[in-house]
C-alpha cells in the first residue's frame, strides 16, 4: 500500500460528519475554540473539519464524543466516511471490498504486504519514503496499517492467502532484528487457521507470477475482484475474463511455492541463519 495524499478532499460524508459536530457542539454551549482546546487540537482545525475539508484523525471523534456527550452519533457518522486517513486515494475502494471478503489471496514480490508487517518494519517503509513524510504523516500510515492488520483476527471465517518471494526476508529491510522480528510475527500468524504463507524460491525456473504483484478477493455473493498496484497509482479490476487469468496465474504459484510447511521449515531456517 502507497502513501496517502494529503491535500484536502471534500465529500458528502464529511461535509456530513462535520454538520453533525457542529450541531452537537452548538447543542453543548461550546465554541469552536473551547471545544479545540478540550480534545487537543486547534481551532482552525476543528474549522476544517466541520466545513467538510479534513478528515478526523485517529482519537478526534472519541474525544469529541466524551466531550459533547452525542450518543455515539458522532462514530456512527464518522463510520460512513469515504475514506480512512493514512490510505492512498486509490487503495481506498479495494480497502473498503477488502473489508467484507470472505477470500484474500496476495502474491507479492516487491515488499511484505500491508497485512503482515510489523510495526518496525511499516515505519521502516515510510521513513525511507520519497518524497519525505513528515512525523504527522508517518504516524497517520502506521496507525492506519496496524487498523488494517485487524482483518486477520476480527475475520476468522475469511481464508487468507500470501504468496511471498524468499528475497523479500534476505534483503533485511530495516536490519537483522527488524528482520527477525518480522519472521516471529508471520511464524505467529501462521497458526491461525485461515492464514497460509507459501515461499516462493529465489531458484525457481518457472514461475507464473512474472507479470508483477496481484490480490484477489471474492465477496460475500461470491463475485470476484482483482487488484493491481504501481508507483504512484492503483487498478481496481472487475473484468471478469481479466480476473480469471489472474487467478490462473495465482493457482499456478500456488502450486510452484513451497508448501504452506515448507515455508515455515523455511522462514525458520533463514530465522537461524540471521
Amino acid at each position: 500500500m502507497s502513501s496517502s495524499n494529503k491535500e484536502p478532499e471534500s465529500s458528502d460524508g464529511l461535509k456530513t460528519f462535520g454538520a453533525v459536530l457542529k450541531s452537537f457542539r452548538k447543542r453543548a454551549g461550546s465554541t469552536q475554540e473551547a471545544l479545540a482546546d478540550e480534545v487537543g487540537c486547534s481551532s482552525h482545525f476543528l474549522a476544517s473539519i466541520e466545513q467538510g475539508r479534513r478528515f478526523p484523525p485517529p482519537g478526534f471523534v472519541d474525544r469529541c464524543e466524551a466531550a459533547l456527550d452525542a450518543f455515539g452519533t458522532l462514530r456512527l457518522a464518522a463510520n460512513q466516511l469515504s475514506r480512512k486517513p493514512g490510505l492512498a486515494r486509490w487503495f481506498r475502494q479495494w480497502a473498503r471490498l477488502e473489508r467484507e471478503a470472505i477470500a484474500l489471496y496476495t502474491y507479492e514480490c516487491r515488499l511484505i504486504p500491508g497485512l503482515l508487517q510489523t510495526p518496525a518494519y511499516a515505519r521502516t517503509l515510510f521513513v525511507n519514503q520519497l518524497p519525505p513524510l513528515s512525523d504527522e504523516q508517518i504516524e497517520e500510515q502506521l496507525v492506519a496499517r496496524l487498523e488494517r492488520q485487524r482483518l486477520l483476527t476480527e475475520r476468522p471465517n475469511t481464508t487468507y492467502s500470501f504468496i511471498l518471494e524468499e528475497h523479500l526476508f534476505l534483503r533485511r529491510t530495516g536490519g537483522n532484528d527488524v528482520t527477525l522480528e518480522l519472521i516471529d510475527h508471520i511464524l505467529e500468524l501462521v497458526e491461525h487457521r485461515n492464514i497460509e504463507v507459501q515461499i516462493m524460491p529465489v531458484v525457481r525456473e518457472k514461475h507464473a507470477g512474472l507479470h508483477g504483484p496481484m490480490r484477489l478477493l471474492e465477496t460475500p455473493e461470491h463475485k470476484w475482484f482483482a487488484y493491481a498496484e504501481g508507483q504512484e497509482c492503483g487498478q481496481l479490476i472487475s473484468d471478469p475474463n481479466v480476473v480469471s487469468v489472474l487467478q490462473m496465474r495465482y493457482a499456478r504459484m500456488r502450486a510452484q511455492a513451497l508448501s504452506c510447511e515448507d515455508s515455515v521449515s523455511l522462514l525458520k531456517e533463514m530465522r537461524g541463519a540471521i
